[in-house]
């Protein structure tokens, strides 16, 4: 079975991003004294799923961060070629969530991180999500890319943990309740 799991920022109210998809307010705010455990959450996992404003801004970084394989969920880049550089890490796809993960439990993977705002709406909308850590910044943008959109009914989450950081930011771990 694969399990899918989220590690996000949002600003205190909700935003992943700005409406144009910068992200300055969140990169002024990264201490890297503090280890907000990013490093152990990615550790065991096997794959990302990402959504296609994730790639892009991915893209825009000075080298690519990630080891892991990466499975790009979009419409717009499903019949593109991916970037030479970007060969063996990285595949373009149409699939639904649950199409991704049926596809992804054939080649054994078991713990897929999901990035993006709107992918992790779509796999939320599905049922899909096992647990995720929110972190939180203080700041308020007033408009934005929301983490959360509509959704068909209410989600009920368990918190399992909850910790701050002497920047100011807060990290909440919940699980999906059945």
């Amino acid at each position: 079975m694969v399990t899918t799991h989220v590690f996000i920022a949002v600003s205190l109210d909700g935003f992943i991003a700005r409406q144009e998809g910068d992200i300055d307010w969140l990169l002024k705010r990264d201490d890297p004294t503090e280890d907000h455990g990013y490093a152990a959450f990615i550790a065991d996992k096997d794959w990302i799923i990402m959504g296609r404003g994730s790639y892009e801004k991915v893209l825009t970084f000075n080298e690519w961060p990630y080891d892991l394989p990466v499975l790009v969920l979009s419409r717009q880049l499903a019949d593109t070629t991916v970037p030479e550089a970007l060969k063996d890490k990285v595949q373009f796809s149409c699939l639904t969530p649950g199409e991704a993960l049926a596809d992804l439990m054939e080649k054994n993977v078991h713990r897929v991180y999901i990035d993006g705002g709107q992918l992790i709406q779509s796999f939320l909308r599905e049922g899909l999500v096992a647990d995720i850590v929110i972190t939180t910044v203080p700041v308020l943008l007033g408009s934005g890319k929301p983490l959360f959109g509509v959704l068909p009914h209410d989600i009920d989450l368990t918190l399992l943990s909850s910790r701050s950081f002497p920047s100011g930011l807060v990290q909440s771990h919940y699980r999906l309740t059945p």
